[in-house]
């Protein structure tokens, strides 16, 4: 009895140990098929994937989107990053996201950053012409340079809905 307490306590453990993202500096963006701010994000992100090459990894995650939503969609956006789904959520709880478009930065496995791409949206009805501040881009920057991250802001979008 004691050993399959044991085993079963160590899945446990190696379960909740295991984080959604390596070492380095990673940014996972948070995107949606059916969500038209997140569209709106594409070429920024296939951007700021090229400026911040080798220095930080870009990852999409789809929260609720299934396989071929997924396909559909980078084929349609031109999407080049790479991607996962995340049906269940971890990644979503891990980041602390609620909306996508959202991102969140990691160095070394450690979340340190999540928030909006830019403030290009004051809500969900009021998009400026032109960004004027990019909350994304400094703050990967500063990761990848080494100083001190910029605040974060809360990102406007689509909610995430809750796993049923």
């Amino acid at each position: 009895m004691r050993a399959r307490y044991a085993a079963l306590l160590m899945l446990i453990i190696a379960g909740c140990a295991r984080r959604p993202v390596g070492g380095g500096n990673v940014a996972l963006l948070f995107v949606s098929p059916a969500c038209p701010i997140a569209n709106r994000y594409a070429p920024e992100f296939e951007r700021l994937a090229a400026r911040f090459a080798g220095r930080a990894t870009f990852r999409l995650v789809y929260p609720d989107a299934n396989d071929d939503e997924v396909r559909a969609h980078r084929a349609a956006y031109g999407l080049t990053i790479a991607a996962e789904r995340d049906p269940s959520h971890k990644i979503v709880a891990w980041a602390h996201v609620t909306v996508t478009p959202e991102a969140a930065l990691f160095h070394d496995g450690k979340l340190v950053w999540h928030g909006r791409i830019d403030d290009r949206y004051a809500d969900v009805a009021h998009e400026r012409p032109a960004a004027t501040t990019h909350d994304l881009e400094d703050a990967v920057a500063a990761l990848v340079d080494g100083r001190a991250l910029p605040p974060a802001h809360p990102a406007v979008g689509c909610a995430i809905e809750q796993p049923q």
